[in-house]
């Protein structure tokens, strides 16, 4: 089943005067119809390579070759690497169960560890309590210069070489970064050669955030055990829409930026929620906030993302959701829940003086949370849009990847932003490197 779309909820003639004028609103998807025109000109003449990817089969087997070297003879894989070159991944493993809150550690398959944030305490205590014999490191960097994945590759290399005698580093390690360059330094690539490592060609054309359909994305799904091929005809069906020419109107990823920059610009909607209600779906809204804030917060545009995961966080952030400042445009994502988990015994119910929940499924009781808080921020007035998905897999989360890159990018185009630099973060990298440097 197809992603399920509705605005209805954050326009003003349902929910008031904070929700989105219909006409502003069809004003914003107008102006959309010029960044459509041009993602199927790049999609064209392939100078997005973002957008081949959906139909891309002919690197599968090389990335699925390389899961299988990898994790072979491993118990435990550790990725290196943050931002854009971590986030994509996490949010495809945990379509396997990683990251879950009390079944990650459960699932098949090797463990994995993504250290996606630099942390001195963190990493040592991970260098001296994994068992390095079985422990296998993917180091992942676009540029090859990333100051923290640099630092944790070479500790790495480093607790091998001391570790006792055991595979060398070749067999234990693997890199993705982009390829040697004329004039250019690539640190990553330099170093893993030196020590016979394996590297993957990083498209040099694909940024970070974008690069969750790529191998950097897909290698950690392949060694999760995923259907990776199923990832990419989940986001041809988000792309399909404007390739076969539909007016804006009825492209789901142009009406959810029309919407939200129609809300920013005539609402003053400054902040831009995003609410999850599944346990596998909680990395996807990390994803999303990088992909949203480092595309679009520039120049003084751009709406600042907060993600949420249901219903855990209807308990600590609802409360302002609904009474607090209205700023806030929210999306509510719901999956097929109903009917699903274990059934509650009707005795042990009435027993503990909740008879209602009587022969309901936990499923059913998220679902319904799901729908009350979608239907208690309309009634109180909060702009409200809602995504669902049936089941959580490769295809719908792969096809929910690509509606929100989609999305960002004609976003960017209506608040004439690039969608693809990021100036504020290269400073603040060469001011770093720079105080290293000056101790």
């Amino acid at each position: 089943m197809a992603l399920v779309q509705s605005v209805d909820s954050a326009l003003a003639e349902n929910v008031g005067s904070h929700g989105v004028d219909a006409h502003e609103f069809g004003g914003a998807l107008a102006r959309a119809e010029p960044a459509l025109a041009d993602i199927r000109q790049r999609h064209a003449d392939a100078s997005l390579p973002l957008l081949r990817l959906p139909a891309t089969r002919d690197d599968l087997a090389i990335i699925t070759q390389a899961a299988r070297a990898i994790t072979a003879g491993a118990r435990d894989i550790v990725f290196l690497g943050t931002g854009g070159s971590s986030l994509g991944g996490q949010t495809l493993a945990q379509i396997s169960g990683h990251g879950v809150a009390g079944l990650g550690m459960l699932r098949d398959g090797a463990r994995l560890h993504f250290m996606d944030n630099l942390d001195p305490d963190t990493f040592a205590a991970i260098l001296q309590r994994l068992p390095l014999a079985t422990t296998r490191f993917v180091a992942i960097s676009k540029s090859g210069g990333t100051a923290e994945t640099l630092m944790q590759t070479i500790a790495a290399l480093s607790a091998l070489k001391a570790a006792p005698p055991g595979a060398p580093a070749v067999a234990r390690m693997l890199g993705i970064t982009e390829p040697a360059r004329s004039g250019t330094r690539n640190g990553l690539r330099d170093l893993l050669a030196a020590h016979d490592v394996p590297v993957l060609d990083h498209d040099p054309r694909v940024g970070g955030r974008f690069s969750v359909l790529a191998n950097v994305g897909l290698l950690p799904a392949a060694i999760a055990g995923l259907d990776i091929a199923a990832v990419r005809a989940g986001a041809a069906r988000a792309l399909a829409p404007i390739l076969a020419g539909k007016p804006a109107a009825e492209v789901p990823a142009a009406i959810g930026a029309a919407l939200a920059v129609a809300a920013a610009e005539t609402r003053a909607k400054s902040v831009a929620v995003t609410m999850a209600y599944s346990d596998r779906l909680e990395r996807f809204t990390r994803w999303y906030v990088q992909l949203w804030a480092e595309s679009l917060g520039k120049d003084g545009r751009g709406t600042t993302p907060i993600a949420a995961l249901g219903p855990v966080d209807q308990h600590s952030q609802l409360q302002l959701f609904i009474a607090g400042p209205r700023d806030k445009l929210f999306t509510v994502i719901t999956t097929g829940t109903a009917g699903r988990g274990p059934r509650v015994d009707a005795e042990l119910a009435a027993c503990a003086g909740a008879p209602a929940l009587g022969g309901k499924h936990i499923g059913d009781l998220v679902a319904a949370q799901g729908r009350a808080t979608t239907d208690t921020l309309a009634r109180n007035g909060c702009p409200v849009r809602t995504l669902h998905i049936d089941r959580v897999d490769e295809a719908s989360v792969g096809e929910l990847l690509m509606h929100f890159m989609l999305e960002t990018v004609i976003a960017a185009r209506l608040l004439g932003v690039d969608a693809f630099d990021q100036p504020a973060v290269e400073e603040g990298k060469l001011l770093a490197k720079a105080y290293l440097t000056a101790g």
